[in-house]
């Protein structure tokens, strides 16, 4: 539903009214946002950059050929755009991302519900609230790739094929990079949340 709506709204566009754009701004602007929050380390760089990404956006509609999802299509374009934005800025992209082993890589990814979805008392929420500064912090710190991945199949419920149409890395690549990501967060939050041993 949402991609035959995407079209009907692209389509309009092409056709000249230059209005509907906004339907498509409001409906993509959390994706965009998110994306660009994750890539980009400066907070006042960010907003020009989104806009930049729509303006292209705009411009490249007729180019959108309905291979992919829009949704896909429009992250792609704002990961290209951070990326060459971070080239430009000389901030190194790629650290050290030896690959891990097979049998990482094919780990089954589970979802992670941090707070717990049935009447928290005020303590949990205080905790749950510590947690969720924690992990954000944390999560600032991995590699861009890591944190980028991250955002996109957590946040955004992305595929490992979406993943890789949008950031030109092979689905085992992508897989091994979530792992990696996952783990690495697991053992901080180990760290800052140690569990106490029971006797």
């Amino acid at each position: 539903m949402e991609d035959r709506d995407d079209k009907i709204v692209i389509e309009s566009i092409l056709a000249g009214e230059q209005s509907d754009f906004a339907s498509l701004f409001e409906r993509y602007q959390k994706l965009v946002v998110h994306l660009v929050a994750r890539m980009i380390p400066r907070a006042a760089d960010r907003e020009d950059l989104c806009q930049e990404i729509f303006l292209r956006i705009y411009r490249s509609l007729g180019e959108f050929q309905y291979k992919s999802r829009f949704s896909t299509w429009v992250a792609a374009i704002a990961h290209n755009t951070c990326i060459n934005y971070l080239q430009k800025k000389r901030v190194p992209l790629y650290q050290d991302l030896a690959a891990t082993s097979a049998e990482e890589e094919d780990e089954e990814v589970r979802r992670v519900e941090w707070v717990p979805s049935s009447g928290p008392s005020p303590l949990e929420r205080a905790e749950a609230s510590d947690l969720r500064i924690t992990l954000e912090r944390e999560i600032e710190a991995l590699p861009l790739p890591y944190r980028t991945i991250l955002t996109l199949f957590h946040l955004e419920e992305m595929s490992y094929a979406e993943i890789g149409e949008i950031t030109g890395l092979p689905e085992g690549t992508v897989k091994n990079y979530l792992f990696r990501a996952r783990r690495f967060l697991r053992d901080r939050l180990a760290a800052h949340y140690p569990v106490e041993a029971t006797s």
